[in-house]
């Protein structure tokens, strides 16, 4: 299975070390989602980032990002449901329904679906779908390669995703609660995490 992680969505100053070594122990891709933030500062995180692993980058906001830096796509969804009219790359999209996948997914590179479970990091955002919805769907083809399960999904229940036949795990609070983004460092428990989560989803 495929595995992205999603940035955390403020900036720190250890982030560009990160995300480097990240990149350099196998991350798949990497979706750059920092809401509201000023594009100098989605810039200044690009520009530190070396160039060979631009090209495995998304971006959910500031869409001029993808040409300037070489990115992989754009990412929509709620907050930017469109994409700019001269765009024609990759675009990947997230949704809520089972439904919307089905129009979706023609159109996307893959599929972000939420909330798989009950959130890590936003305890507003509980599960939508039981095992049986999602058996069902992929059952039915609805789930499949290109449908990346997001929302609570952790070390302890990527087996349980595969099961469901997912093509890949969106990782967030599971990894980044291995690490301080406002006073720490030292990030090789986070490192540690990342690599037991790497070779779950490639198992």
């Amino acid at each position: 299975m495929k595995l992205i992680l999603l940035t955390c969505p403020e900036f720190f100053v250890e982030e560009d070390k990160i995300l480097t070594t990240l990149f350099e122990e196998g991350l798949d891709i990497l979706h750059l989602r920092k809401p509201n933030s000023e594009p100098v500062f989605c810039e200044r995180l690009l520009s530190l980032i070396p160039e060979q692993f631009r090209q495995k980058i998304v971006v959910h906001d500031h869409f001029y990002l993808r040409d300037e830096f070489g990115l992989m796509g754009i990412h929509l969804s709620k907050r930017n449901p469109e994409a700019p009219a001269s765009y024609d790359g990759p675009i990947t999209r997230t949704c809520y329904d089972l439904e919307s996948v089905v129009e979706q997914k023609p159109k996307s590179e893959y599929i972000l679906l939420r909330n798989i479970f009950d959130s890590i990091s936003e305890s507003e955002n509980k599960a939508s779908f039981t095992p049986d919805q999602l058996h069902a769907a992929a059952r039915q083809g609805i789930i499949d390669r290109k449908v990346i399960a997001e929302g609570g999904v952790c070390l302890d229940n990527i087996e349980q995703v595969r099961e469901w036949g997912f093509g890949g795990v969106a990782i967030r609070g599971d990894l980044w609660n291995h690490f301080n983004v406002h006073s720490g460092q030292d990030y090789k428990e986070l490192i540690a995490h990342f690599r037991k989560l790497r070779k779950a989803a490639s198992a």
